[in-house]
């Protein structure tokens, strides 16, 4: 299809696709926010958005569905849907389409993506979705305005679990909504299984516009998760400055799902106030931190040419992160679930450490290159290999 068939102007029918990837943190998590450096890599699991645009014009409202805006959400079984004349009268005043400006959400207009949440039925069970579907809306709003459309939504994501599935969302969302709106449009190359790659200056405004989302969605990110979920492979990421790293050699690791549900908004407010309870303790504590990701990024693009060296980079690595940690408990977001999962590595000489918030979620544990271990069939936990470490980035897909 035609890239320029995204335009505002358009009247037909219009799909876009795209997709893109988790995350994980190996160094900096929490003191990124406080200015530290981080260190985090993209994964090949993926939240993949899709679009459809009613036709616009005088036919609006002619089909089942065509003057609403709708979100299907496959994994939870949940459909939402806001007839486009209550977006209009909600947000008319308060939201105007301008995808190339991105704009934080102001309280007012939080205010009245409120009200419009208020009018769906949110199972009680999930009611930590609302701030995904008030990103949902104030995303659409501010780059397509109240055109009729259908998105659809689906995760190999875990939600909650410090892997990234919120920017990923924010991330695939923004994209297939720039590029229906014409904003950006796809690069004559194609990447991995066929999918369209954006450029790089529509890769920015991507990440800009994911970003104000997830705003809403955590209070106060650092830009991390959304920065790595768009640019994909490997970051160093300090204070809004993203650079890439290079790594020579494989970094594998293993990923145990805690399975406990956490607040992420909570957890890096805990922290902010345990900064101001005790600023020159946390101070060190983030200083500290922001030495390991330095030096982390520093091993990780070091060229290992022999199993001697191999190890010694490994080593490295796994000091590095028990000692993150360690610093990780001092601020409060460790978990009992956890510190269960670095005792039941720690057996196996397996360093681990959590990757995203804590107070749950997931845990990465490094596999060195030479080593021969047993996982016990009664383990509780379950454990997913990841694989392409630093190979993804986002993608879009016309259809």
């Amino acid at each position: 299809m035609d890239p320029v068939a995204g335009t505002a102007e358009h009247r037909g029918p219009l799909e876009v696709r795209a997709r893109a990837p988790g995350k994980i943190i190996l160094a900096g998590e929490h003191a990124v926010v406080h200015g530290s450096a981080a260190v985090a890599a993209a994964i090949d699991l993926y939240t993949n958005s899709s679009l459809l645009l009613r036709p616009t014009g005088p036919g609006e409202g002619g089909g089942a569905g065509s003057g609403a805006v709708e979100l299907d959400l496959r994994d939870s079984g949940l459909t939402f849907s806001w007839p486009c004349s209550r977006l209009r009268g909600a947000l008319g005043e308060e939201i105007s389409a301008n995808p190339g400006a991105p704009a934080p959400c102001s309280p007012d207009q939080l205010a009245a993506i409120a009200r419009l949440l208020q009018d769906q039925e949110i199972p009680e069970a999930k009611i930590w979705l609302s701030a995904g579907l008030s990103a949902f809306l104030f995303l659409y709003a501010s780059i397509l305005g109240c055109r009729p459309g259908k998105a659809v939504v689906s995760s190999d994501l875990p939600m909650g679990a410090g892997l990234g599935s919120s920017a990923a969302f924010c991330v695939s969302m923004s994209g297939a909504l720039l590029t229906a709106a014409g904003a950006v449009s796809v690069g004559a190359r194609r990447g991995a299984e066929g999918w369209e790659v954006l450029e790089k200056g529509a890769l920015e405004l991507v990440n800009q516009w994911a970003f104000q989302g997830e705003k809403i969605i955590h209070g106060k990110p650092s830009g991390i998760d959304n920065s790595v979920s768009t640019f994909g492979k490997m970051i160093k990421f300090k204070k809004g400055e993203l650079t890439n790293l290079e790594s020579w050699n494989p970094v594998k690791m293993l990923i145990t799902d805690t399975r406990v549900g956490r607040n992420t908004k909570a957890l890096v407010a805990g922290v902010s106030e345990r900064a101001s309870r005790h600023p020159d303790a946390m101070a060190s504590v983030f200083h500290a931190v922001n030495s390991i990701s330095e030096e982390l990024s520093s091993i990780v693009e070091l060229a290992a040419e022999d199993e001697i060296a191999i190890t010694s980079k490994e080593d490295k690595l796994a000091e590095l992160m028990e000692m993150n940690q360690g610093l990780l408990q001092c601020m409060g977001v460790s978990h009992s679930s956890i510190e269960t999962v670095l005792r039941t590595t720690l057996k196996y000489s397996l360093v681990s450490k959590l990757t995203g918030a804590g107070g749950g979620g997931c845990v990465l544990t490094l596999i060195p290159t030479c080593i021969l271990f047993y996982i016990s069939p009664g383990c509780i936990f379950s454990f997913m290999v990841l694989y392409k470490i630093n190979t993804i980035q986002l993608m879009c897909d016309f259809c």
